[in-house]
C-alpha cells in the first residue's frame, strides 16, 4: 500500500518539457552572450557552480546510467562518463550515434577509471561541478549475481567516491543512487506501527540482512551510510535517491543481474506490501531534479522513489518479463488473500519526492 500522492497528468507532462525547454533557452542565450569577450551573467548564473555545466556519471553506460545521460543532456548539460575498461568505451561510441543522443554527441566525453583507486577517479571528476553515482557491481559467479563480496565491494567504492568527490575543487555535489532495500528491511517492521511508513527516515537492518543473506540490499545500505557518513563529514552536498525496482523498456535483458538480486526476498516484500517498481525514465528525471534542487538548496537528504506498488497482476507481468514462475515472487494465491487485510496499514511514503518534483515543474512554467 502507498501513501496517496498526486496523480501524474499531461499537464505536469507538458511543464517538464516546457522546464527542459526553457533551460535550452538559458544555455542559448548563455553562449550567444559569452562571444567576443568573458562570461555573460546569463551564463554564470546557470545553477551555483559559477555555470559549470560539466558533470560526472559513474556507470554512465548501464540501463540507468543511459536515462541519466540522456536526461542530463536534454536538460543542456555536458557529461563525462567514467567507465571501468576500455572496452565499455565502445558503448560510449553507441550511445553517440543512438538516434536519441547523436545531436547531443559532441557533449558526451569518457574517461577510464578505477572506482578503488582515489587518485583514478580524482582525475576522472576533475573539472566536473559535480557527480551523479549509479554504479553498482555484479559477481557472475554468485547464486544470484551478487555475493557477500560485492557488498563490501559496493560500500568501499562509495567511500572512495565521496572522499574524491571531497578532494576534488570542480566538485560542489553529489547525487547518489542508493536502493529502497535500503530502507524497508527493518526487524519488527510489521508489527510495530512506529514503522508502519516506510519514508526517508527508515534505514534497513544490517544484521538481519546478513542474517538472510540479503546480499544486495546489504550493499546498498553499507554504501549509502558511508557516503553520508564521508559527506557530513567533510561538507560535500549530498542527495541519495532510493529507488524501487527499476523496469522499464527491455529491463531484463538489459539489467538481469541487478534484477535479480534485487527480489531475493520478493515474496516478503510482496506480501507485506513493499515489492515496488519505477520506471527508469521517470527514474532518470527524478536524478536531475535532485541535482538541481541541490544547486538552488530546495534538495537534501534521502528520497524515497517508486512508481507501482505490485498487485497480483503487476506481480504476475514481472514474473512473465523476467521468466520466473509467479510463485517465486508472491507465493500462491491464498497466501496473497490470507495477508491481503493485515498489511493494509503498510505504507511507502515518496511525498517528499513528489513534493521537490512539483515545485520544480511549478518554478520552470512560470519562468517560462
Amino acid at each position: 500500500m502507498r501513501i496517496v500522492r498526486a496523480t501524474e497528468t499531461f499537464s505536469a507532462e507538458l511543464k517538464e518539457f516546457m522546464c527542459a525547454a526553457v533551460q535550452r533557452r538559458r544555455d542559448d542565450d548563455g553562449f550567444r552572450g559569452s562571444r567576443g569577450g568573458g562570461k555573460s551573467r546569463n551564463a554564470m548564473d546557470l545553477d551555483s557552480d559559477s555555470g559549470n555545466r560539466l558533470v560526472c556519471v559513474t556507470g554512465g553506460v548501464s540501463y540507468l546510467g543511459r536515462a541519466i545521460v540522456k536526461r542530463l543532456l536534454v536538460h543542456g548539460y555536458s557529461v563525462r562518463i567514467v567507465v571501468d575498461c576500455p572496452e565499455d568505451k565502445e558503448k560510449v561510441s553507441e550511445m553517440e550515434a543512438d538516434a536519441e543522443t547523436a545531436s547531443f554527441s559532441n557533449r558526451i566525453t569518457s574517461v577510464v577509471s578505477r572506482l578503488t583507486e582515489i587518485e583514478s577517479l580524482l582525475k576522472a571528476f576533475d573539472g566536473c561541478a559535480g557527480v551523479f553515482h549509479t554504479s553498482a557491481f555484479v559477481d557472475p559467479a554468485g547464486v544470484s549475481g551478487y555475493s557477500k563480496s560485492m557488498a563490501e565491494l559496493e560500500a568501499k567504492v562509495s567511500e572512495n567516491v565521496i572522499e574524491a568527490c571531497t578532494r576534488t575543487s570542480s566538485v560542489r555535489k553529489c547525487v547518489f543512487t542508493s536502493s529502497l532495500l535500503a530502507c524497508t528491511w527493518q526487524n519488527n517492521t510489521y508489527n510495530n506501527l512506529d514503522y508502519s511508513v516506510i519514508n526517508e527516515e527508515s534505514w534497513s537492518d544490517e544484521q538481519l540482512c546478513i542474517d538472510n543473506k540479503l546480499w544486495y540490499a546489504l550493499g546498498k545500505l553499507k554504501a549509502e551510510k558511508a557516503a553520508w557518513r564521508i559527506a557530513d563529514s567533510k561538507g560535500l552536498k549530498l542527495a541519495t535517491i532510493c529507488p524501487a525496482l527499476i523496469t522499464g523498456p527491455d529491463f531484463f535483458n538489459r539489467n538481469s543481474t541487478s534484477t535479480l538480486a534485487y527480489l531475493k526476498g520478493a515474496k516478503e516484500m510482496y506480501s507485506n506490501g513493499l515489492l515496488a517498481t519505477m520506471d527508469v525514465n521517470k527514474l532518470a528525471k527524478a536524478h536531475v531534479c535532485l541535482w538541481e534542487g541541490l544547486g538552488n538548496k530546495t534538495a537534501f537528504g534521502r528520497y524515497i522513489c517508486f512508481d507501482t506498488i505490485l498487485s497480483r497482476d503487476g506481480a504476475e507481468k514481472l514474473a512473465k518479463d523476467i521468466g520466473v514462475q509467479i510463485e517465486k515472487i508472491c507465493g500462491n494465491n491464498n497466501d496473497s488473500d490470507a495477508n491481503a487485510e493485515t498489511d493494509a496499514s503498510l505504507q511507502i511514503s515518496d511525498k517528499k519526492l513528489l513534493d521537490l518534483m512539483s515545485r520544480t515543474l511549478r518554478s520552470c512554467y512560470h519562468e517560462s
